[in-house]
């Protein structure tokens, strides 16, 4: 019984790992991510380099997150 088992869960880490193999060739990576509510590059510009790219991005989630702040602001109690 053991050995069916074992048989089994060695099939499963096999088709897992041919399957994950599979998924990271065939995943090619963007030039660009996507971030949500960023403007796309114009098409004669060139792309920023990432340390641009993670300034506004982190400029982008600081917004958001002081507009989210702001927007959850309860009155005080006293």
């Amino acid at each position: 019984m053991r050995m069916f088992g074992l048989v089994g869960l060695l099939l499963a880490l096999v088709i897992a790992g041919v399957v994950a193999k599979k998924q990271m060739a065939s995943v090619a990576a963007p030039a660009l991510p996507s971030v949500p509510g960023a403007a796309a590059p114009a098409s004669g510009e060139a792309p920023a380099d990432e340390r641009t790219q993670a300034r506004q991005v982190q400029q982008q989630v600081k917004e958001a997150l002081d507009a989210a702040a702001q927007a959850r602001k309860m009155p005080d109690d006293n």
